[in-house]
């Protein structure tokens, strides 16, 4: 099984919407079905409610923010049952990239270290993000079209 999600789209809009999009707390948490308590900072903790999923929080640290072509952060992947505490769980890292091509934006999302979840959360997490991820990178589009 691969460690690896990879998924792309071509978004009908300039790169500069599209990192919006992805960067400011509010507009990513529109989107991606989430409210998010503050604003993304390189180094620091960003924490929320994933409104998507009842019960659900949102949780990751950002890595990087390299406008206008890279962002980062880690998450705890597929942590959506609310009695369970997935904090002494590893984490795998999500990266974004944006590329500006006539006048569209090709955007490629990478969610790696799926082989460090314990053995019985790999399979089924690996699975909801490869959907997940599908679904979002619609949502985005739908939203930095608009």
């Amino acid at each position: 099984m691969s460690n690896t999600i990879e998924k792309s789209i071509e978004i009908n809009g300039p790169r500069s919407k599209v990192w919006a999009a992805l960067t400011d707390h509010k507009k990513f948490g529109a989107w991606f079905g989430a409210r998010i308590d503050a604003p993304f900072k390189v180094g620091e903790t960003s924490t929320g409610d994933i409104t998507v999923c009842e019960g659900a929080k949102w949780k990751s640290t950002i890595k990087a923010m390299e406008e206008p072509a890279y962002f980062a952060y880690t998450w705890h992947p597929f942590a959506i049952d609310p009695s369970v505490d997935y904090s002494a769980e590893p984490e795998t890292l999500v990266e974004f990239w944006l590329e500006e091509k006539n006048g569209m934006t090709v955007l490629k999302v990478r969610e790696t270290g799926f082989d460090n979840l314990p053995a019985h959360r790999i399979t089924e997490a690996l699975q909801a993000n490869n959907k997940g991820w599908e679904f979002q990178l619609e949502n985005i589009k739908k939203y930095a079209e608009t």
